[in-house]
């Protein structure tokens, strides 16, 4: 199957349960809650009820999966594989699974999520994708230390993490890149969403990494682009701020 292919599968599955107004109508909450009500994401705002979570899985996780797999061939990620991927507070692991089918030799995805419905979805998806791997319903500061030979990557994860978690996160990110892992942090270009991007963009450089924003024009899926469209969203251009370090 093409890696894009389960976008489709995604959708029909929930689309046994929920109606497309009711995915639509979903959608339309899932965005209130990133662009104006941050917030009430680490209360559990975004997979609570069924058509938030299926908002994240038929819209939000395909157009992260799309988009990281833009980055990593922008950054040429793919072509050293690493023989495991740590995917922190993983959703349905589309971050791994994005880096990891682009590879040649397919490495090993590890995810860490706290959701039980959310990793359910990312075993269900490393199986679809035919990747080995496997999710631990865990908190991401239980992930094990990675190192060389290893890649990490944190996609939209950094934002939801209080101050110290935040701290801790970086230190950890860092020690790894030392260890001769490669590291990957992708977060919306919008800066709100974000102060505390400078200084782990100072670490990253003063660690020889790199940052980057993206914009990439893109032809979405089509029952990705009706969906798009039917919600009052536009992703013709996907867009996304990195932080990179690349492994020993």
């Amino acid at each position: 199957m093409l890696p894009t292919d389960w976008i489709a599968e995604i959708q029909e599955r929930y689309g046994r349960t929920l109606t497309f107004p009711e995915i639509r109508k979903g959608v339309v909450a899932l965005s209130r809650i990133y662009v104006e009500e941050r917030r009430r994401i680490d209360r559990g705002a975004a997979f609570d009820g069924a058509g938030k979570r299926a908002a994240f899985a038929c819209f939000y996780s395909p157009l992260h999966f799309l988009l990281v797999r833009e980055i990593v061939l922008a950054l040429g990620a793919e072509r050293e594989p690493p023989r495991r991927i740590f995917d922190l507070g993983c959703g349905l692991a589309v971050a791994a699974a994005a880096w990891a089918t682009l590879c040649e030799r397919r490495p090993q995805v590890v995810g860490f999520e706290q959701s039980s419905w959310a990793a359910d979805e990312a075993r269900w998806l490393l199986a679809r994708l035919g990747l080995r791997g496997r999710i631990h319903q865990k908190p991401l500061q239980e992930a094990p230390p990675a190192g060389r030979g290893d890649a990490i990557v944190a996609a939209y994860t950094v934002n939801e993490l209080e101050a110290t978690g935040r701290e801790k996160l970086l230190d950890r990110l860092l020690s790894a890149g030392e260890r001769g892992a490669s590291v990957l942090v992708i977060e919306p270009l919008a800066r709100r969403a974000s102060p505390w991007w400078p200084e782990w963009r100072e670490k990253f450089l003063e660690a020889s990494g790199r940052a980057d924003e993206w914009r990439f024009a893109t032809e979405l899926p089509p029952p990705l682009a009706l969906l798009d469209r039917a919600s009052g969203l536009d992703h013709r251009e996907l867009t996304a701020r990195s932080l990179y370090l690349r492994g020993a």
